[in-house]
């Protein structure tokens, strides 16, 4: 899995490149078949927003999530990124 982290208005440090790492692999137990990630973290005023897209085998996932602490905002990424894994896994699955 490769991981592409790009930033609009803040500047991405190996904190922030090492939390999205760890929490991106919890996606990858639950599913082997992703082949990138494209994570864009934004500043607007006082919200924080983090973005992904998801390409898998059979299409692509894409979740977005916004809060006011950008580390919180990463979490509800990846919540709602497990979430549709999780779907898209079972829907397989059941073919």
């Amino acid at each position: 899995m490769q991981i592409n982290l790009s930033g609009h208005h803040v500047e991405i440090t190996d904190s922030l490149k090492g939390f999205v790492d760890t929490k991106f692999e919890k996606l990858e137990r639950h599913f082997d078949h992703i082949n990138n990630v494209y994570v864009v973290l934004t500043v607007e005023k006082l919200q924080q927003i983090a973005e992904a897209t998801v390409n898998i085998n059979g299409g692509e996932i894409h979740a977005s999530s916004e809060h006011q602490d950008m580390y919180a905002a990463i979490d509800g990424l990846i919540d709602k990124l497990d979430r549709q894994v999780i779907k898209h896994k079972e829907k397989i699955s059941q073919h």
